[in-house]
């Protein structure tokens, strides 16, 4: 089974898709990575979907990537003595720590690391940004404010502050359970919520030890200004539109994701855009011209992947949503234009051999009859560098290790191949070709690029490319060793 397109599908699983009939279905549809969201569901429920996602990997023979998704630090308020209160415009109002219920007045907010950072002219945001209120005076244990914004404030309704830096950790204890549940699991991705710092995604790092890739989601305001060092240290990034519009304008998230975007392609790290793609999807059947227009601009700016939320995990359609993502990613890739923006992006990253070999492989593609190129990679580096150049022709990506194949399956452009471990290059070759051809990717009158690194087996020694015929008869009468 190969895509035919370059750009990735990632579809939350939940109750809408828990079946095996199902999460077979949105595999079949288009989807490349699932992800277990570990908000919702306990653990018994996603090492069942786990268990189903890698039996439908061994039935159909492709590498399937699963993302655990982290909950991260949830800041809620407090409940009501009467559940609900009407907040209007110039309203004073209290958040403090007092364990009583509130009132129309004031409201406990749990969380003394909040008033720790908070300073008279903050901005408190409450129940998704539909009520705002204005810092007036605070201290270690209070906050009292005037709203700005009304709206109807009742039981724990989340919390976000978007003008300063937490002294939260971005894991809570929840979240530790979960990210040692999820690596003895065997997920391939974790996905490190509410990210602020460089250091949030270290002390994950630290955690996973390197059973699973860490991926930074870009929720808030200070994980934009700290970005390129949150890069730096995170193995993916996921551009979480939701929380980031709610703490910044709106209008600023569209030119925030193709920054971000370009950085990750540029680093060459997997990059996903994701929060409400094909949100009316969740309840109809055809997607908003708004929504397929989200879509189609992620695809355009060169994301690796672009994923469904609620409208898999928990829609009355998920495999239409998933089909409409892949019927999307198809048309524009098709389009002229889109080539014509992937190539004008393209940053120029010569520092290495591999950068070298990999430039290389992309413009011999470009300008002579390849059908692909085949990258051997022992850490998914490799094939990453490929992935940066975003080629005309479809990537290989060829690994005897499960574990990165599985993690490779979220880079555009990639079909991944298990190999055996390999001992001279001339393995390589043979292995390349019968692959193209085992895949549909050629027939024994093309030539496929192919780049290893010798020694084999080992990361980081990418030094060799050559253009190889898919007629193995060429391959032996040329190189007879």
């Amino acid at each position: 089974m190969r895509r035919h397109r370059n750009v990735k599908i990632v579809a939350t699983l939940g109750p809408a898709s828990s079946s095996k009939e199902m999460i077979r279905a949105l595999f079949d549809a288009g989807a490349d990575v699932f992800r277990l969201n570990m908000s919702h569901g306990s653990h018994d429920d996603h090492r069942a979907r786990h268990a189903t996602i890698r039996e439908i990997e061994a039935e159909t023979g492709r590498p399937i990537a699963i993302l655990a998704d982290l909950q991260g630090p949830k800041l809620r308020v407090g409940p009501f003595e009467t559940g609900a209160h009407d907040l209007e415009v110039g309203d004073k109002f209290r958040f403090d720590l007092d364990t009583a219920k509130g009132d129309s007045t004031r409201v406990q907010l749990p969380h003394p690391e909040i008033f720790q950072a908070l300073e008279p002219g903050s901005e408190l945001l409450v129940n998704d940004g539909k009520i705002r209120l204005t810092v007036d005076e605070c201290g270690p244990d209070f906050a009292n404010c005037t709203v700005t914004v009304p709206g109807t404030i009742s039981d724990r309704k989340g919390v976000n502050v978007p003008d300063v830096v937490l002294p939260l950790a971005a894991l809570s204890d929840k979240d530790r359970a979960d990210l040692e549940f999820a690596c003895e699991l065997g997920v391939d991705w974790l996905a490190l919520s509410f990210v602020q710092r460089a250091e949030d995604v270290e002390e994950a790092r630290r955690l996973a030890k390197g059973r699973a890739a860490v991926l930074s989601k870009i929720e808030k305001p200070a994980a934009v200004r700290a970005f390129d060092e949150i890069l730096k240290v995170s193995d993916g990034i996921m551009v979480a539109r939701g929380d980031l519009g709610v703490e910044l304008p709106v209008h600023s998230v569209p030119p925030i994701q193709k920054r971000l975007v370009r950085h990750c392609r540029a680093a060459a790290k997997p990059v996903i855009v994701a929060t409400q793609m094909l949100e009316s999807m969740i309840d109809s059947p055809m997607p908003t011209r708004a929504e397929v227009s989200d879509v189609a601009n992620a695809i355009y700016e060169g994301a690796d992947a672009v994923m469904l939320s609620a409208e898999s995990a928990a829609g009355s359609y998920p495999v239409e949503a998933v089909t409409t993502m892949d019927s999307v990613a198809r048309s524009v890739e098709a389009d002229p234009n889109y080539r014509a923006i992937i190539e004008a992006s393209r940053a120029a990253k010569l520092h290495s051999v591999a950068d070298a070999i990999v430039t290389a492989a992309r413009e011999i593609a470009e300008t002579t009859d390849i059908a692909a190129i085949c990258a051997f990679t022992q850490s998914g580096t490799t094939v990453g560098l490929v992935a940066r150049e975003r080629p005309r022709v479809p990537i290989l990506a060829m690994s005897p290790v499960d574990t990165v194949l599985r993690r490779m399956a979220l880079t555009w452009g990639t079909h991944c191949v298990k190999t055996g471990r390999l001992s001279r290059f001339k393995e390589a070759v043979v292995n390349s070709t019968r692959a193209a051809r085992d895949f549909g990717f050629a027939d024994e009158t093309r030539q496929v690029v192919v780049m290893a690194g010798v020694p084999f087996n080992v990361p980081g020694t990418t030094n060799i490319l050559r253009i190889a015929p898919c007629d193995e008869r060429l391959i032996y009468a040329t190189d007879p060793e």
